[in-house]
């Protein structure tokens, strides 16, 4: 059975993944972070403004976890993969001291009606579980079970 996680993002990241234009999530940490090796191809993600309410639901398309990382080989990986992940030179520049990082493919995409829901931790990525979910897996699957269509554009950003 897939995993589910609430995906934290700048409204900027939010609306490039929306519009297609950011078809990767990248999550840098000095340290090893929650969803670290935890992601797996056909996750669901739920993805939340910062400060605001969860807006979109996506698929783990596929997924690829780096440590033990240099300057080098962050520079590696943002002239390998930052056509698809968005980040300006400063976002790179800030994170070149990272050790750890996971890039996340998207798939499937879209939007839903916005849910706000009670997180107050500054954790960017969580793993949901059964018990602690925010109400997001039985919202996810009463949503799956009913086929009103969400457009693309339901979420202005």
């Amino acid at each position: 059975m897939a995993n589910s996680h609430l995906v934290i993002l700048k409204k900027p990241y939010l609306g490039m993944i929306l519009d297609g234009r950011k078809r990767i999530e990248l999550r840098l940490s000095k340290a090893r972070q929650h969803g670290f090796g935890r992601v797996l191809p056909g996750d669901r993600l739920f993805l939340k403004v910062s400060s605001g309410p969860v807006c979109a639901i996506a698929t783990a398309a596929d997924v690829k976890n780096f440590e033990n990382l240099t300057p080098d080989k962050i520079l590696e990986l943002k002239r390998q993969y930052n056509h698809d992940i968005g980040g300006g030179d400063e976002h790179w520049q800030n994170r070149i001291d990272c050790k750890f990082c996971f890039l996340v493919w998207l798939k499937d995409v879209r939007a839903i009606e916005p849910v706000r829901i009670d997180k107050k931790d500054w954790r960017a990525w969580v793993v949901l579980t059964e018990k602690k979910n925010f109400g997001l897996l039985k919202r996810a699957t009463a949503e799956a079970s009913s086929s009103p269509e969400v457009k693309k554009n339901a979420v202005q950003l």
